[in-house]
C-alpha cells in the first residue's frame, strides 16, 4: 500500500484517527507541528486507516520517520518495498521466523524543515561489512540498527546493541544528508518488537523504549497511544528484541 493509497482511503473513511485532530489540537508550548499517517490492524483484524496533526517532538518522530520510500524489506515473498506493506502482511525477522505487521505510520521530511528536526543520514554500500548494505540506504531519525559502536563494544559484554543511525555517521561511510525534494518516511510494527533486514542491514520495528514516557505529559501519552489500534497501554509494546546504545551504562 503505497502512501497515496493511505491518504485516499483516509478521505473515504472518516475515522477516529481522523476524528482525534479536532478534539485534540491544543498547542504544546509552540512546538512545531507535523501531519502523521497511520495503516493498523485493530485487534478484531479489522483495518484502521487514519491521519492527524501532532507535536513534532521527539516521541512522535521517531515513531514515523525510520524508513525511506523504496527502502527494501525481507519477506517470505523475497523483498518489498516499504511502501508496498500493508497491515496483515509477514515481514522476516533476525530469528528466522516470520511476524505479521500490524502497524504502518508514515509522515514527509520537506527540505524547508531543514534545522528544525534531525537531518537524514545516508548509509554507503558494504558500510558495516560486504552487503551491509547491499546498496545506498537513507534513513530517518527513528532509525536504530543492530550494530555495536567500538567505543561501546566494553562495555556491552559481547551483546548487539541497536544503535541510532544518526550515531554512526562517520562522514565517510555514514553521512548526513539534505534532500532537495520532499521524502517519504516510514516505520512499522510487527506482532513483537524484532529485527529485520533492509537492504541487507538489520534494522530494528518501532518500540518506544523503556523511557519514552519521561517527562510527557498524560495528554500527549494519551494521544500517542491513541495511534496505536492495538495499545492500550506502554508496556503493550512488549519488551525490546535487543538492548540499545542509550541503555548501556558506560561508566
Amino acid at each position: 500500500m503505497t502512501a497515496t493509497s493511505i491518504a485516499a482511503r483516509t478521505a473515504a473513511r472518516k475515522s477516529g484517527f481522523g476524528m482525534m485532530t479536532s478534539s485534540m489540537a491544543t498547542p504544546v508550548q509552540e512546538t512545531a507541528k507535523r501531519n502523521y499517517e497511520v495503516a493498523a490492524l485493530r485487534e478484531d483484524g479489522s483495518l484502521f486507516i487514519g491521519q492527524s496533526t501532532a507535536p513534532a517532538t521527539a516521541l512522535f518522530e521517531n515513531a514515523f520517520s525510520a524508513l525511506t520510500h523504496g527502502s527494501l524489506i525481507q519477506t517470505p515473498n523475497g523483498y518489498v518495498a516499504v511502501e508496498d506493506l500493508q497491515p496483515g502482511d509477514m515481514v522476516n525477522t533476525a530469528t528466522g521466523e516470520a511476524a505479521e505487521l500490524t502497524w504502518v505510520g508514515t509522515t514527509t521530511f520537506s527540505p524547508a524543515e531543514t534545522g528544525q528536526r534531525t537531518q537524514l543520514v545516508r548509509i554507503m554500500p558494504d558500510a558495516f561489512g560486504q552487503s551491509r548494505p547491499e546498496r545506498s540506504l537513507t534513513v530517518g531519525a527513528g532509525a536504530r540498527i543492530l550494530h555495536t559502536p567500538t567505543a561501546l563494544r566494553g562495555v556491552a559484554d559481547g551483546r548487539q546493541l541497536l544503535t541510532q543511525a544518526s550515531k554512526l555517521v562517520d562522514g565517510i561511510n555514514v553521512i548526513e544528508i539534505n534532500p532537495p525534494t520532499p521524502v517519504r518516511l516510514f516505520h512499522i510494527c510487527l506482532s513483537r518488537h524484532a529485527v529485520i533486514n533492509v537492504d541487507g542491514i538489520q534494522m530494528e520495528t518501532f518500540h518506544p523504549g523503556a523511557h519514552a514516557m519521561r517527562d510527557v505529559s498524560h495528554t500527549l501519552r494519551d494521544r500517542f497511544i491513541s495511534m496505536f489500534p492495538r495499545i492500550s497501554h506502554m508496556s503493550d509494546f512488549g519488551p525490546l528484541a535487543h538492548p540499545r546504545t542509550p541503555e548501556i551504562d558506560t561508566h
